[in-house]
């Protein structure tokens, strides 16, 4: 089946540096700007910041509940930060791109990954990319209003 890919992107006014350490700490940065009800927590299991960070990821979309375990990579440090699904192919980006002088920056969060097989497939491919850009839409709003804070 062909892979799916979703994103969303926004300018956060505060410094690329600033943004990376937020997203990169699992500890006491990410988990805060998360949305809920969607996310219903981040647990670390290996590690806590960058690279080699083993989360738990609870998610509640569409009803189903269910929790991903994510190994954190950082393939551009400060830059792109990674998070890919130890159980499938999905993986979720984070790009960094300075603007205004490095005083703010565009965010872009994009997901990738290939949805299962028959009806369960196309209803995903249906429903979840603009759930999925709301939830980031969300995200973003909230990455913003923690740096900015």
């Amino acid at each position: 089946m062909t892979p799916l890919s979703v994103s969303q992107s926004d300018r956060i006014e505060a410094p690329a540096a600033q943004i990376y350490a937020v997203l990169a700490d699992y500890r006491e940065g990410h988990p805060h700007v998360v949305p809920k009800p969607y996310f219903t927590g981040i647990d670390v299991e290996e590690g806590g910041v960058g690279a080699g960070t083993v989360i738990r990821v609870g998610m509640c979309l569409m009803g189903q509940r269910r929790t991903l375990r994510m190994k954190v990579a950082e393939p551009k440090p400060g830059r792109v930060l990674t998070e890919s699904d130890l159980d499938s192919d999905m993986v979720t980006r984070f790009t960094l791109n300075p603007l205004s002088e490095g005083k703010a920056t565009r965010l872009t969060i994009t997901t990738e990954w290939t949805p299962k097989p028959g009806i369960a497939g196309v209803v995903e491919r249906w429903l979840v990319p603009s759930l999925m850009r709301k939830i980031y839409a969300q995200e973003l709003h909230l990455i913003n209003d923690f740096c900015r804070a």
